[in-house]
């Protein structure tokens, strides 16, 4: 099996450089990555400016390819660039911090899992659930076992799973759980400071609410009850539900 790994947090990044370590005793293992940490940056792909590409080591040996562009173009460019074809897998991650409920239309870390599902190769995202004295063991053991179970089992084209994890000592997570996807908004809030010249300028300080749906079915909901959540991603937008009735409200020309 020959996994292609990617994430958001840039190949310097501490989660991808654990889930490298497991994954690569299942599995060949080619690394391209961010050469930046490009977090939050969604599903975004670079038109305006070239990629470039650097040959990264780490531990005293070659360990991957950093790219100047978002995981969505990492991802592109290890099929088309570096392995010139598609890999049996994609996985993204470790990222630091969660990606649950609306936080998968924000993260790049999903976004490369997604890349993948559209090129129809299935694909991981795993997250782990910290931002202070994260803990990327446990995790990448998780991504290593999905891995294997996703090889064997397989996915529906299209579909990736997004993975998110406790960041608890083993012994204090309560299981895995399939989920489906929160939908709570994240609420952005802004905090107005002024620079040395008197200029205004604004940080978002945005915060996920406290994971309001307490239904064991939704990922936020279990990832606070300390289990790990497996929540399958549709990368077809498309309501059908809706798409009848539309075309019977719609005039047939504007």
């Amino acid at each position: 099996m020959h996994i292609l790994l990617t994430n958001d947090d840039g190949i310097y990044a501490d989660g991808i450089y654990a889930l490298y370590l497991e994954l690569k005793k299942i599995a060949k293992v080619t690394v391209v990555a961010p050469d930046t940490e490009r977090s939050s940056v969604g599903h975004g792909i670079t038109l305006a400016h070239p990629i470039w590409q650097k040959k990264v080591r780490r531990g005293n040996k070659f360990f991957g390819d950093g790219i100047s562009g978002t995981p969505a173009d990492c991802v592109k460019f290890a099929i088309g660039v570096i392995l010139k074809g598609k890999p049996d897998m994609v996985v993204s991650g470790i990222n630091h911090g969660p990606n649950d409920g609306c936080s998968v239309f924000y993260s790049g870390t999903v976004a490369g899992a997604r890349e993948g599902a559209l090129l129809g190769i299935p694909s991981i995202a795993i997250s782990l659930d910290a931002f202070l004295n994260p803990d990327f063991s446990y995790a990448a053991k998780c991504g290593a076992r999905l891995a294997k179970i996703i090889a064997n089992e397989g996915l529906p084209n299209g579909t990736f799973l997004n993975v998110n994890v406790p960041n608890l000592k083993r012994s204090r997570i309560r299981g895995i759980k399939a989920t489906h996807q929160g939908l709570v908004p994240l609420h952005g809030t802004f905090q107005k400071r002024t620079d040395p010249h008197w200029r205004n300028y604004y940080w978002m300080t945005g915060r996920m609410p406290l994971r309001g749906n307490k239904s064991k079915h939704v990922d936020s909901y279990a990832l606070q009850q300390r289990f790990v959540t497996v929540t399958p991603i549709r990368s077809d937008l498309t309501d059908y539900g809706h798409v009848q009735q539309l075309d019977r409200t719609l005039p047939k020309t504007f």
